[in-house]
């Protein structure tokens, strides 16, 4: 293993602030690239799954097939099982794995999923060679990721560019890339993959429940999260730039003509038959 997949660290953890967001995400509004191309009977590995939304999703779209739910992090895999019992799924089980050196045989999956995964990980070439190679020919790898770079919002606000310029300061010391959306396509050729398809989405956050959602799950992380730990820890930002980058947000959420736009990079490859 690497240095840097030794030393990539996830960046968010799984504070409170945190699920608010992933436990937010479906199929349809994080996934709707792969959606059109599920089949009944696939079986599909779901890697990053978290609290399991998008995987119970998943496994509703393929009620003869099985879907397994992987995470670096043993500990969200409760909260993704009990997600999967609420909606009474039988098709879906959940493990821990490392993207890096995932234990399941060559060929194995006819779908290898991963959202808001490469951003976090020390080797995404590496990564995306295992989801090859977990993926039975002619099967495909579907990933999706963030750009924060390209992050836009308005109103201008000094404190939400603060905010971003220090997250990008610290995913990056954390092993990790922010602005993963843009290079998916570029990783995904290093690893040998040809046959890809590259498309773009956004989550677009306006109205007033909208924004008062967005703005107060950021504010909050900013300061409670393993994010602000890090921040602090990592000589990146002191409490005092925290509680005024928090306080940024919250004044972003607050305004009539507030909008942010987060867009996604997505890649989705067929492995050679």
């Amino acid at each position: 293993m690497s240095k840097s997949q030794e030393t990539a660290v996830y960046t968010h953890g799984h504070h409170e602030s945190v699920l608010r967001s992933h436990t937010w995400r479906t199929a349809a509004n994080s996934a709707a690239y792969l959606v059109g191309s599920l089949e009944p009977h696939m079986k599909i590995l779901d890697i990053g799954c978290g609290p399991g939304t998008i995987t119970a999703d998943l496994a509703a779209l393929v009620p003869g097939g099985h879907v397994t739910g992987v995470d670096h992090a043993p500990g969200i895999l409760d909260q993704a099982r009990a997600t999967a019992a609420e909606r009474g799924l039988g098709n879906v089980d959940f493990a821990v794995a490392d993207v890096h050196a995932l234990d399941f045989p060559d060929d194995t999956f006819c779908v290898v999923h991963a959202h808001q995964v490469l951003q976090h990980v020390g080797d995404p070439v590496q990564a995306l060679r295992e989801m090859r190679r977990v993926t039975a020919p002619g099967g495909l790898i579907a990933v999706r990721d963030s750009d924060y770079a390209a992050m836009t919002w308005y109103p201008e606000s000094p404190g939400m560019d603060d905010w971003l310029d220090l997250y990008r300061r610290v995913a990056r010391a954390n092993g990790g890339e922010p602005d993963a959306g843009r290079r998916l396509k570029s990783w995904a050729l290093r690893a040998g993959l040809a046959d890809i398809t590259a498309t773009t989405a956004t989550w677009t956050f306006t109205t007033a429940e909208e924004r008062a959602w967005w703005s107060g799950l950021w504010a909050d992380r900013t300061l409670a999260s393993a994010y602000a730990e890090r921040a602090v820890e990592g000589g990146h930002a002191t409490g005092e730039r925290l509680r005024a980058v928090s306080a940024a947000w919250r004044e972003w959420g607050q305004r009539e003509d507030g909008w942010f736009c987060v867009l996604h990079g997505e890649i989705l490859c067929r492995r050679e038959a």
